[in-house]
């Protein structure tokens, strides 16, 4: 198994930011009576926990592949809310009856190629349920742009064997397109720009070092991980205005369809 670099308590500093494209998908939600409802990607729960009570489904599974992250999502299990250790990537319904609603938050940019996988997650849905899920998509910020240049230094891209974070999101008009092409009706995608107000410049190391840096932290040994991490702050903080708050903009896309049936 692959170490385990999510930090709850990092990821948790910017919960607020991090929460409203979440219930801006909620909000794409054709609401139906005693749904049942799968999260992939699921994270500390509490949002998973949220959309449970509020869309009163009959039946919530969370599936997150860090443990440490589920630790924290255990307590608020019941009343038809559940978590599990799971590969969002391989996921298959143990009912086989399929789901009302198959959701995702901020995960599935993590999963390569995605005309396979949406495909995937169509089969996942019962007729009728729908699919709505939000994906980051701001690989043109300097945040990542930078993030992946160093990582094609060295000593870096020795200790990563050539490894640079691959783009595996599409755009809006791809993931419309993909959805029809899988036979969804109601079929919505937008890309949405956030502008979260950061105290200072240098958030935005802790801001990544929650998500993005994640790749290259478990791939590196401690040692060139602080450097790497440590020369990823220099560059970052030189490259973008010094400001405060720093206003970090932030795209994203949000798209949902529906099966037919």
């Amino acid at each position: 198994m692959s170490q385990d670099v999510w930090k709850p308590e990092l990821y948790a500093r910017f919960r607020a930011e991090r929460s409203r494209p979440f219930y801006d998908l909620l909000a794409m939600v054709r609401p139906r009576p005693g749904m049942r409802v799968l999260d992939l990607g699921c994270g500390t729960g509490e949002l998973t926990a949220d959309a449970h009570k509020r869309l009163a489904a009959r039946s919530t599974l969370g599936i997150d592949s860090s443990p440490a992250m589920l630790e924290k999502a255990a307590p608020l299990a019941g009343d038809g809310l559940s978590f599990a250790l799971g590969d969002i990537a391989t996921f298959e319904d143990p009912e086989g009856t399929g789901f009302d609603l198959v959701l995702s938050n901020a995960a599935l940019h993590w999963v390569p190629d995605h005309p396979a996988l949406l495909a995937r997650l169509v089969r996942l849905l019962a007729p009728g349920g729908q699919l709505a899920v939000q994906v980051p998509a701001n690989q043109t910020h300097a945040s990542h742009r930078l993030a992946n240049e160093l990582a094609r230094e060295e000593p870096f891209a020795t200790a990563l064997k050539g490894y640079v974070r691959h783009r595996s999101v599409l755009t809006p008009v791809e993931y419309a397109l993909q959805q029809k092409r899988l036979g969804l009706v109601e079929e919505e995608s937008r890309l949405q720009v956030y502008v979260h107000e950061l105290s200072e410049p240098a958030d935005i190391v802790e801001w990544c070092r929650g998500t993005l840096l994640t790749d290259y932290e478990k791939r590196l040994p401690p040692d060139l991980w602080h450097r790497y991490l440590e020369t990823y702050r220099r560059r970052i903080v030189a490259a973008i205005p010094d400001e405060r708050p720093y206003l970090y903009t932030y795209q994203r896309i949000l798209f949902s369809g529906r099966r037919s049936g």
